[in-house]
C-alpha cells in the first residue's frame, strides 16, 4: 500500500535570468549544482524559446520544434540529481502545446526565473511500483 505524507519547510527564493541562445536544462542544472539546491521548484517563469523539446503524454520519444515560442508556464521540481519539469508554450498564432520538458530548449530573447528552495528538505527520485517511473521522494535534511 502506498501512503501519502506531507513535509513542512521554510523556503527561500533565487532569481535567475537566462540569455538568448542558452540551453535551459544545462543552465538550470548548473544553477542547482552551484547553489546546492536539494529541494527546489520553479516558482515563476516568463520568457521565450526558439527551440523546444517536449515529450508528450504517453509518448516515449522527444518532439523537437523550432520557431518563435512564448512560455505560458514552466513548473516542476529540481534537485541535485534531476528534475521533473512541464512546459506549456504558444506559437505566434496563440496555439498552445505542452508536455514534459526535455533537454534542447533554447532561449530566444530572455528567460526570467524565480526558483524556490525548501531549505529543510531534500528531493530524490526512486523507482515507484505504482507508476513504474522514478518518482519524487521527499526527506528531511
Amino acid at each position: 500500500m502506498v501512503t501519502c505524507t506531507s513535509h513542512a519547510s521554510e523556503a527561500r527564493f533565487h532569481a535567475l535570468r537566462l540569455l538568448p541562445g542558452q540551453e535551459v536544462f544545462s543552465r538550470l542544472h548548473d544553477f542547482v549544482q552551484q547553489h546546492q539546491l536539494h529541494a527546489a521548484w520553479i516558482a515563476g517563469c516568463t520568457g521565450s524559446l526558439t527551440n523546444i523539446a517536449l515529450r508528450f503524454a504517453g509518448q516515449e520519444e522527444t518532439t523537437l520544434l523550432t520557431g518563435t515560442w512564448e512560455i505560458i508556464s514552466l513548473n516542476g521540481t529540481l534537485d541535485l540529481t534531476g528534475e521533473h519539469l512541464h512546459l506549456a508554450v504558444s506559437d505566434p498564432q496563440g496555439a498552445m502545446l505542452g508536455g514534459h520538458m526535455m533537454a534542447g530548449c533554447t532561449v530566444r530573447t530572455t528567460l526570467e526565473l524565480v526558483i524556490g528552495e525548501l531549505t529543510g528538505l531534500a528531493f530524490s527520485r526512486q523507482p515507484c511500483v505504482v507508476s513504474g517511473y522514478d518518482e519524487l521522494v521527499i526527506t528531511s535534511r
